[in-house]
């Protein structure tokens, strides 16, 4: 595995992935006839495109779902792919070394709400190592909740990785370009699903009062297969709503 030195929060770098291996976060929720196909997973972004339909074919094959989904997930994957790409080459600069890390997943019948600190300066963290001594310690037995979990991280140190760029970018420019960059800053965090924020307040500290310890210990539940059905069956019917209502958002945009 190759060797990278501390990132300095002053000294910008090139744009990746502030882990050991530069994996990018892929998350497939895909409806069509009927039939709702959910997953997440990492991807190298240097293998060959061909893989991606190769691997959209095995996935509908394996789970018999209809061949419209091929293309579906083909082009899903590819989407999110060249968004990590067109990043590739700028400069990144990482204002902050220690950063919040929040967990709230279902995986099956598992349940798990978590939120630490993630130093980015350390390229050699390794997500996926630290999400199967998470699962070890909490004696969480389903095997998929662990690649999830990595997932999930680096889900949010993707999204500070763009902020990073813009912050480089801001550093280049004078102080009316330095706004401009601002505004793109904000406007990136407030669409973003990590909003630092709302998840810790103005300042994430790395420093915990006693008093509020409880809040950062990791909350695990497991549902019956009743429970879980339940879920499913809401997240189903919310997902339908919103595509009909992004629908129609669409179609009047259009007569409009």
């Amino acid at each position: 595995m190759k060797s990278h030195p501390p990132c300095s929060s002053k000294t910008p770098v090139r744009f990746r992935m502030p882990t050991a291996e530069n994996l990018i976060p892929i998350r497939l929720d895909i409806e069509n006839e009927g039939q709702r196909f959910k997953d997440s997973f990492t991807w190298n972004p240097t293998d060959p495109d061909s893989e991606v339909i190769s691997f959209a074919k095995r996935t509908v094959k394996d789970l018999k779902l209809p061949p419209i989904f091929i293309t579906q997930i083909s082009q899903s994957i590819h989407s999110q792919l060249a968004e990590f790409r067109s990043y590739e080459g700028q400069e990144m600069h990482l204002k902050e070394r220690i950063v919040p890390i929040k967990l709230d997943i279902r995986v099956n019948n598992t349940v798990l709400r978590d939120q630490f600190l993630w130093d980015i300066s350390n390229l050699e963290s390794d997500p996926e190592e630290f999400a199967r001594t998470l699962c070890k310690d909490l004696d969480i037995e389903d095997l998929e909740v662990g690649p999830t979990i990595a997932v999930c991280i680096r889900e949010q140190l993707f999204e500070i990785a763009i902020q990073g760029v813009a912050s480089a970018r801001e550093s280049r420019v004078g102080k009316k370009g330095r706004r401009g960059a601002e505004s793109f800053i904000n406007s990136k965090m407030s669409s973003s699903s990590l909003d630092l924020v709302k998840l810790f307040g103005s300042k994430g500290s790395v420093v915990r009062k006693r008093k509020d310890w409880y809040l950062y210990e990791p909350i695990v539940d497991i549902l019956s297969n009743e429970e879980a059905e339940a879920l499913d069956a809401r997240e189903v019917r919310n997902a339908r709503l919103k595509k009909k209502l992004d629908e129609k958002e669409d179609s009047f945009q259009e007569r409009s």
